[in-house]
C-alpha cells in the first residue's frame, strides 16, 4: 500500500511539468509517523517565510569547489571540479518539479578574488547570478551564501585574522548585496558556512572555556554583526531581507550557548538562525558507522527531536526562524530503506517544530566518500527518488498528524 502511495505522489509531482529527470520509485517504503508531537508555533511573520520555504536542496560540491588545478586554465572550469558536471537550467528545473522550493548554493568566492583588494571576478559574478536566475525564475526561493572561505588571509574567525577577515566580509557582501539589491525576499543571504578554527584540535568541537574557542565565537558574532550592516546599508530590497546567521561550525549547540550573539538588526525579525545537523552522526555522516537506522522511541530518533528541542525553546517559540541549511544521511552500502526512514522522521520532526530542512546534495553516488547524492546531474537521474518522496510527505506543518505522541 506504502508504495502505491509513493508512486502515487511521484505522479502528483510529475503532472502537469515539464520534468525531464528519470525516477526510481517504489523500491522502498515511506514510513508512516505517527509519533512526532505537533508544537505550537507563534504567529509571526518570519515563521510563515520560513514555512512558506519548505523543503530545500543543495546545490553542493559545485560553486563551493576550491583548489582544484583547472582553475589555473579556467576559473569557470572549477564549478565541475568536484562534482564533475556543469550546472544546467534543466537541472535547476528538475529539482523544482521534484517538488523542492527552496535551493541552497553555496558558493566560495576567495579563490575568485584579488588578493589584496578582495575584488569579486566578475566572471565568476556573472555566472553564480546566472544560476541564481534560473531558481528564482521558477519563483524557489535561494539560498546565497560564502561557502569554504574559512582561509587564513581572506576571512578566519580568531583576533589575529580579524582585520583581513571583516575586510573580506565587507568587500564581498558590499559587492552581493550591490549585485542582488532589487531582488525580492525569494533570495535570502547567508553570511558564512561553518566559521571555525580550521585546522586546529578545537576545528569541530567547540570548548567552551579554552580561550582560542572563545575568541573564536567572538569574531564569529562580530563578523555576522558587519555582514548584517554591510547588506542593510546598500540600500533596495536588502534593507529588509531575510538574512541567514549561523554560530561556531553552523553546529545546534552553538547557537543555543550564550557564547553566541543574534546581530543586531535595523529590520524587524528578519534574522534567520543557519545550523547543520547530520543527526544521528553514527548513521547520518561517520564514515563507518551504522548502515541501520533505528527509529523507535528508544532508539536513533532520540537525538533528533533533542537538538531540535533546544533550537524550539530557544528560537521558534519567541518567534525566530530556524533553517536547517545541511542534513542528509550518506549511503552506506546500499542502505536506501534506512535513510528514506531517516528523512521522513528527520523532516516531519523538523516541520512539527516549525523548521526547514535543506538536504546536502554533492552528485556523489560511487566509491569510498561521502555519498549524499539523491540526483545524479550528469544522467539526469533521481536513483534514490524515495527518499525525496519521504521528505515530500512530510515537510509541511499541515502534513504531520496531529497526534500528542512523545
Amino acid at each position: 500500500m506504502k508504495k502505491m502511495l509513493a508512486m502515487m505522489l511521484a505522479l502528483v509531482l510529475l503532472t502537469g511539468t515539464a520534468f525531464a529527470a528519470e525516477t526510481v520509485s517504489g523500491v522502498a517504503t515511506i514510513p508512516e509517523i505517527a509519533n512526532v508531537k505537533q508544537f505550537e508555533l507563534p504567529d509571526s511573520e518570519a515563521l510563515q517565510f520560513v514555512q512558506d520555504m519548505k523543503i530545500g536542496w543543495n546545490l553542493g560540491n559545485t560553486f563551493d569547489a576550491t583548489f582544484w588545478d583547472g582553475y589555473n586554465q579556467n576559473e569557470l572550469y572549477i564549478e565541475k571540479g568536484w562534482c564533475g558536471v556543469y550546472t544546467t537550467k534543466e537541472m535547476i528545473q528538475a529539482v523544482h518539479d521534484a517538488g523542492f522550493n527552496t535551493i541552497r548554493i553555496p558558493v566560495s568566492w576567495h579563490d575568485h578574488m584579488n588578493k589584496d583588494t578582495f575584488a569579486v571576478s566578475e566572471v565568476w559574478l556573472n555566472r553564480v547570478q546566472e544560476v541564481v536566475d534560473w531558481a528564482i525564475e521558477l519563483d524557489m526561493y535561494v539560498i546565497l551564501n560564502s561557502h569554504h572561505d574559512m582561509v587564513k588571509g581572506y576571512c578566519y574567525p580568531s583576533s589575529a585574522e580579524y582585520e583581513n577577515s571583516e575586510k573580506f566580509m565587507r568587500v564581498l557582501w558590499s559587492t552581493l548585496a550591490e549585485r542582488f539589491k532589487d531582488y525580492d525576499n525569494h533570495l535570502i543571504f547567508e553570511s558564512m558556512n561553518e566559521p571555525r578554527l580550521v585546522g586546529t584540535n578545537y576545528e569541530w568541537g567547540y570548548n567552551k572555556i579554552w580561550p582560542d574557542c572563545i575568541d573564536s565565537a567572538e569574531c564569529i558574532n562580530k563578523l555576522n554583526q558587519v555582514f548584517v550592516d554591510v547588506v542593510r546599508a546598500s540600500g533596495g530590497n536588502n534593507a529588509d531581507r531575510y538574512l541567514m546567521v549561523p554560530g561556531y561550525a553552523a553546529n545546534p549547540d552553538n547557537v543555543i550557548g550564550d557564547w553566541f550573539k543574534m546581530p543586531e538588526d535595523t529590520a524587524d525579525n528578519k534574522i534567520i538562525i543557519s545550523v547543520h545537523a547530520y543527526t544521528p552522526y553514527n548513521f547520518a555522516l561517520a564514515e563507518g558507522g551504522k548502515t541501520t537506522f533505528d527509529n523507535t522511541l528508544s532508539g536513533d530518533v532520540v537525538e533528533i527531536p533533542t537538538f531540535m528541542n533546544k533550537l524550539y525553546k530557544k528560537y521558534i517559540a519567541n518567534g525566530i526562524p530556524v533553517v536547517i541549511g545541511e542534513f542528509g544521511a550518506r549511503n552506506k552500502g546500499g542502505n536506501l530503506q534506512d535513510r528514506v526512514n531517516f528523512a521522513a522522521y528527520y523532516v516531519a520532526a523538523a516541520s512539527a517544530r516549525g523548521i526547514t530542512c535543506v538536504w546536502w546534495d554533492n552528485n556523489g553516488f560511487t566509491g569510498n566518500g561521502e555519498l549524499f547524492g539523491i540526483f545524479n546531474r550528469q544522467k539526469m537521474q533521481w536513483p534514490t527518488y524515495d527518499i525525496v518522496l519521504a521528505m515530500m510527505q512530510y515537510a509541511g506543518w499541515d502534513k504531520i498528524p496531529p497526534k500528542p505522541v512523545q
